[in-house]
């Protein structure tokens, strides 16, 4: 769909949008965007890296506790030829300064997510837009006051959930809006990743925390203290999208389950015998499965599982009454269409439903992160930035992807009790619709 077609359908008042920037909070004109940046490690140093192969952005502020990363930030703006930027550091309060500055339209926030609900709320307070590294918040409530931070203050937040731009995953979208696979039943997905040598990778590949390095620095932590679905948003993403979650549709309760810890202190002990590491007492299971319902009567599936050997996979599945498609097979079977009862390769029907967006930015995203997609989900960023309007993954959608993780510890704390999925758009569900991805400008 073209981009004028797109707004001659007035697909954009049908979707009942009601988060929007009031205009007079911005410095800027649509020629450049003024960025600042929470958080410059690995994560953020990506963003960097995307920022600094644009004209139409302008990195104004960086801000880090570590002289570590602000170094590496510092030579690498210095390296691509752009004009340093002002630095914040001195402690966790420094990005406060930051938010100060009057001209800077938008914050990329990638510290650990123990800071980012207040670091977001802050920055929409001060008139920011948000585009924020998962997850939102550690808490319902949390989750609750970015909503009503984003509605009382205008200021879109957007979770840079880059999943929804893989290229697959963008073709599949592409696929079911085509109703390829006829009407929606059930779909999985989940974070299915061995993260072993990144929640270890101090003295030896068997420390965390201060002897450590990036995330191993602070993420384990969470691995030891909490059980529950801790990254739920790589597959919750795209599921949103193809089941318009919050656009006609919505996550009504979820159940979770938990296997046994034993992942993380075998890989400890296989590396270093004895080491006190082997014997803590780690809380989340090495697979939780969640269960959830639509409102429309699909079900959903996510799994997290990252403590054990494996290769890389999401896990998705897509299934209608026509068909299904399978990510770890890479397969598609559609009745009629396919021989038999067998499998597809998918690779084809990659090609022959490959998203518009990804035809006309192919050669923009080139040589970006993770094959590609964080210059979508960044360029997506900007773009309304710029637009000054609403972020495609808006604040409801961004919540919601992201409160699977306290709903699901809650849900195994009270022995697999259902819990029930908060309606954060307040009933707009109902009348909303899924736009995404039907701009061509990068939405």
């Amino acid at each position: 769909m073209k981009r004028r077609d797109f707004l001659q359908t007035g697909a954009i008042t049908a979707a009942g949008i009601t988060i929007l920037p009031t205009g007079s909070l911005f410095a800027s004109t649509n020629a450049k965007v003024r960025l600042g940046y929470i958080g410059v490690g690995a994560r953020g140093m990506s963003h960097i890296s995307e920022g600094c192969l644009r004209d139409d952005v302008e990195i104004v502020a960086i801000c880090d506790t570590q002289e570590s990363s602000l170094k590496r930030c510092r030579a690498f703006i210095e390296k691509k030829g752009k004009p340093a930027a002002k630095e914040y550091t001195g402690g966790v309060d420094a990005y406060k300064a930051l938010l100060e500055r009057k001209d800077i339209d938008a914050v990329i926030i990638s510290t650990p997510w123990q800071f980012h609900h207040k670091q977001a709320v802050d920055a929409m307070n001060a008139g920011k837009y948000v585009g924020c590294e998962v997850i939102a918040g550690l808490t319902i409530k949390e989750h609750w006051d970015i909503v009503n931070t984003s509605e009382k203050t205008g200021m879109p937040y957007m979770t840079l959930e880059n999943v929804c731009y893989r290229r697959d995953v963008m073709a599949v979208l592409n696929m079911v809006q085509q109703n390829l696979f006829g009407e929606l039943i059930h779909l999985e997905g989940g974070y299915q990743h061995d993260l072993r040598g990144i929640l270890f990778n101090g003295k030896g590949g068997v420390e965390y925390g201060p002897t450590a390095t990036s995330e191993a620095q602070w993420r384990t932590q969470f691995n030891i203290d909490q059980d529950g679905d801790l990254y739920p948003t790589h597959g919750a993403g795209p599921i949103i999208n193809y089941a318009s979650i919050n656009k006609g549709n919505r996550f009504t309760n979820l159940v979770s389950f938990s296997s046994k810890a034993r992942g993380l202190a075998a890989y400890v002990e296989k590396l270093a015998p004895g080491h006190p590491n082997a014997k803590l007492n780690y809380k989340n299971g090495d697979v939780t499965t969640t269960l959830i319902n639509c409102a429309n009567g699909e079900t959903v599936l996510l799994s997290h599982d990252v403590h054990l050997p494996r290769p890389y996979s999401l896990g998705f599945r897509v299934q209608g009454t026509d068909g299904l498609w399978m990510d770890v097979n890479k397969s598609i079977h559609i009745e009629g269409k396919t021989k038999g009862h067998a499998w597809d390769s998918a690779d084809e029907w990659y090609k022959k439903y490959d998203h518009p967006l990804w035809k006309k930015y192919e050669a923009e995203a080139v040589g970006a992160g993770h094959g590609g997609m964080d210059w979508f989900v960044f360029n997506a960023f900007i773009t309304a930035v710029k637009d000054k309007k609403q972020t495609p993954i808006d604040v409801y959608d961004s919540v919601t992807m992201s409160a699977i993780t306290p709903l699901s510890t809650k849900s195994l704390k009270e022995g697999n009790a259902p819990q029930d999925f908060p309606d954060f758009t307040r009933g707009k569900w109902k009348t909303k619709k899924n736009t995404f991805a039907l701009d061509d400008s990068g939405y």
